[in-house]
């Protein structure tokens, strides 16, 4: 099982990274909120242990950056607010447990357990290879093969790519598919997503090769099969 603590306590996540190793768990561990909101939200983890206040990003807004993207990984908030509004902003935000500092290290064990215990989620099930078409994807990789042709993408392309295959033939609106790429805590570029975009076509449309990403004018992109309100840019 892996688990991401994120905290800027040194002289707490020092000693709890240790005694969750010595338990089985594989633990990566980040001190500020820009780097623990980049490792929940590249890599999958079967837990989050999260600081609410923390450097550049709160535990908080880590969160609600994750529910944003569709990602369900349990929450579990360790914080020195203790107040009934705390508690709820926490539990809205996506947070699945809550833990107010200082705590006993056997009850921070045992909703541990309680947590990793939960049914798998949809996300967990999701197959990481997957093909429509003539392309397939292998996300762990990040590699696609459209016939015999090899192709290597960026992180943020497969998962641009693994979305849209996970719905084809779907309209994914402008706004869904940012929200999946970036969060609403995230502030790309205005014209990030049109570039990504344009990455992706490049690789996997090659000359000769059919279109599969097909602009809805106005709205959004589909990918696979081209409807009649698709256009070709």
């Amino acid at each position: 099982m892996q688990i991401l603590l994120v905290d800027d306590e040194v002289e707490l996540t020092g000693p709890l990274s240790r005694i969750l190793s010595r338990e089985g768990y594989q633990v990566d561990v980040a001190h500020d909120g820009a780097e623990g909101n980049h490792l929940a939200s590249r890599q999958h983890y079967d837990l989050l242990i999260l600081d609410w206040m923390l450097p550049h990003k709160s535990g908080l807004e880590i969160c609600q950056t994750l529910r944003s993207q569709g990602k369900t990984t349990p929450v579990l908030f360790l914080t020195a607010k203790d107040t009934i509004d705390d508690r709820v902003a926490g539990l809205d935000a996506g947070a699945d447990d809550y833990l107010v500092k200082p705590f006993e290290l056997r009850e921070l064990l045992a909703r541990v357990r309680a947590l990793l215990r939960r049914p798998p989620t949809l996300e967990t099930l999701l197959p990481s290879r997957l093909r429509v078409e003539d392309l397939e994807l292998d996300l762990e990789n990040q590699l696609a093969h459209r016939g015999v042709r090899k192709i290597d993408l960026s992180e943020k392309e497969s998962q641009l790519l693994a979305y849209f295959m996970r719905h084809p033939n779907q309209l994914l609106t402008h706004e869904q598919i940012h929200n999946y790429l970036w969060g609403e805590g995230e502030k790309p570029s205005s014209n990030a997503l049109a570039a990504q975009i344009r990455l992706l076509r490049r690789k996997i449309e090659a000359e000769h090769e059919a279109p599969l990403i097909h602009t809805v004018y106005g709205k959004g992109y589909r990918f696979g099969g081209e409807a009649d309100e698709a256009g070709d840019g």
